[in-house]
């Protein structure tokens, strides 16, 4: 494992650098940031394979992955879909929406959440559900945010969606004076957070695991699935989901979960994925308020 020093793209290069002079003969990175040390790397090593997760090909800026290179995305819209729906059919009916920095992958969850919440209202025939929605501007952990998220659950808001790495440790602490709930993000939280009913995730370690074992048992060469590509994965791949075994619904039950879940793998459920910064989902039953 190696952590860069600072928060830099030459700090990302020189651990990638330590990796390979180590002898590693694959580099999986994660984070749109590693974006510029990864085209640089890949031609730098062009016998090493490297898988960066949610790095998309704009990351890369005007470098092209390399056939050493896989990117892979995922469709987090499907992810925040499922815990929007699954949070308004339980019954809430004031949720919040913190993202940290409108990147892409943050965007995708914020604008599925808003349609899944959208979706139950109206099959559940309300219109009194309201979202709050607001990005921080950063992903880490401040009292900007706590206090936020204090006049939120101050306000009423029952459950909020903290989506961006830190920025769940404040909400996290907001919640917890309040009385609050919150959802996490990316992996299942709720072994960290009290507060947490839900988390959406997105299928890290099993994209890890699918790529490199497809890498290995292919000579350590990505096949056509993944090579010089961005590949994004959903719940067709069982990438992204909601942990139901930990999930601390009142209603909102594991057949229900099962038979959504299998609507989108087959396409019967299609969730809106032409999201932009500038564009927000169109709803019927909900109303957002989307804060500066």
């Amino acid at each position: 494992y190696y952590r860069p020093t600072e928060d830099s793209d030459a700090a990302r290069l020189e651990q990638m650098d330590n990796a390979v002079n180590d002898g590693a003969k694959a580099v999986v990175v994660a984070g749109y940031l590693f974006g510029s040390s990864i085209a640089e790397a890949q031609a730098k090593y062009p016998d090493v394979e490297f898988l960066a997760l949610d790095v998309s090909t704009v990351d890369l800026g005007d470098t092209a992955p390399a056939e050493n290179t896989a990117l892979i995305t995922y469709k987090e819209e499907q992810a925040g879909y499922l815990a929007g729906y699954a949070a308004v059919y339980d019954g809430y009916k004031e949720l919040g929406f913190l993202g940290g920095m409108a990147v892409p992958a943050v965007i995708r969850y914020g604008y599925g959440f808003v349609q899944g919440a959208d979706a139950a209202a109206k099959e559940l025939g309300v219109d009194d559900v309201n979202i709050k929605y607001w990005y921080s501007g950063g992903f880490a952990a401040t009292d900007e945010v706590k206090n936020k998220m204090d006049g939120w659950y101050s306000e009423g808001t029952e459950v909020v969606f903290a989506c961006g790495g830190p920025v769940c440790e404040s909400c996290d602490a907001a919640a917890q004076a309040n009385g609050g709930k919150m959802i996490g993000v990316d992996v299942d939280q709720s072994g960290r957070y009290d507060t947490v009913i839900t988390s959406a995730m997105k299928g890290l370690a099993e994209s890890v695991n699918e790529a490199l074992t497809d890498s290995m048992n292919n000579g350590w060469k990505f096949t056509e699935t993944y090579a010089g590509k961005e590949t994004k994965l959903g719940a067709a791949e069982n990438c992204v989901g909601l942990p139901m075994e930990t999930s601390k619904f009142n209603k909102f039950t594991q057949e229900q979960y099962d038979a959504m879940y299998a609507s989108i793998v087959d396409g019967t459920l299609t969730i809106d994925d032409s999201f932009d910064t500038t564009v927000t989902p169109s709803v019927t039953n909900v109303t957002v308020d989307y804060q500066g």
